[in-house]
């Protein structure tokens, strides 16, 4: 048939084709055809667009609680931080997937993707949920409960890397099946690999924010988190431990699978 344009593609990436996902990534950052200048932070085919409306339409399967998180979420000043919520049912898709019990979420702000991720665990599963703002996640406590999952979400309000520490002292590594990375991106490299250390074979890491609303194309030397991100996609290509697929999803998720 007839060639198709480029930005009829992403239906198939949303739906998780990594493939295509990474063919269409590469045909964008190669300034194919670049993202309309108003897309907005967030997504590379613009959050406000016919076609993002398209994947939604065409692809969300939102748990009504979900939907309520979300909602109110969205009210919140920061709601941007929160994680898209197409990328948040591909995370919940993986862990059922791969028959997750344990599962690291570093970065939780009003505990959406917590909750998308605990309502695929089995009963006697378990997501380590860390942050150190107690205030967003008050958001989603009620929700959890209300899903009937709280159980489920072991909830540390502290530092991440004491977090993680703790968990590799006591003699959990190797343990995870599952990590989402979506904490302070200064730190990315470092959750990255104590994670890594959490993690069994065979187990997945999804690091959030690898495009970082494009900035990653060309990282000011004043903006420590667009070069720590950067930094940490030019080391995962070269990462012998892992097997990975970047994707243009929300703003950019890498999944790193350990081999």
């Amino acid at each position: 048939g007839p060639e198709m344009p480029l930005f009829s593609v992403p239906k198939e990436v949303a739906v998780g084709t990594a493939m295509l996902g990474v063919a269409f990534a590469t045909g964008m950052l190669a300034g194919k055809r670049r993202p309309p200048q108003n897309a907005q932070a967030g997504s590379i085919i613009g959050k406000s667009g016919p076609l993002w409306q398209y994947i939604l339409d065409h692809s969300l399967r939102e748990h009504p609680i979900l939907k309520k998180l979300r909602l109110l979420t969205a009210d919140h000043p920061w709601s941007k931080m929160m994680v898209s919520c197409d990328q948040a049912q591909l995370m919940a898709n993986l862990v059922k997937l791969i028959k997750a019990k344990k599962v690291l979420e570093i970065g939780v702000f009003t505990g959406y993707n917590t909750l998308n991720m605990a309502l695929v665990l089995p009963d006697n599963g378990r997501v380590i949920a860390c942050d150190i703002n107690e205030d967003y996640v008050k958001i989603g406590k009620p929700l959890w409960k209300e899903a009937g999952v709280e159980h489920k979400i072991d909830l540390r309000i502290k530092p991440a890397i004491q977090t993680l520490d703790e968990l590799l002292a006591s003699g959990e590594a190797e343990t995870f099946d599952f990590a989402f990375i979506d904490g302070d991106k200064e730190s990315c490299n470092e959750y990255y690999e104590k994670c890594l250390r959490l993690i069994k074979k065979g187990g997945i890491i999804a690091i959030d924010n690898v495009l970082w609303s494009g900035r990653v194309l060309k990282p000011r030397k004043d903006d420590l988190a667009t070069q720590s991100i950067h930094h940490l996609n030019e080391k995962l290509l070269r990462d012998a431990r892992v097997n990975i697929s970047m994707l243009p999803m929300g703003d950019g998720v890498t999944l790193a699978f350990k081999l």
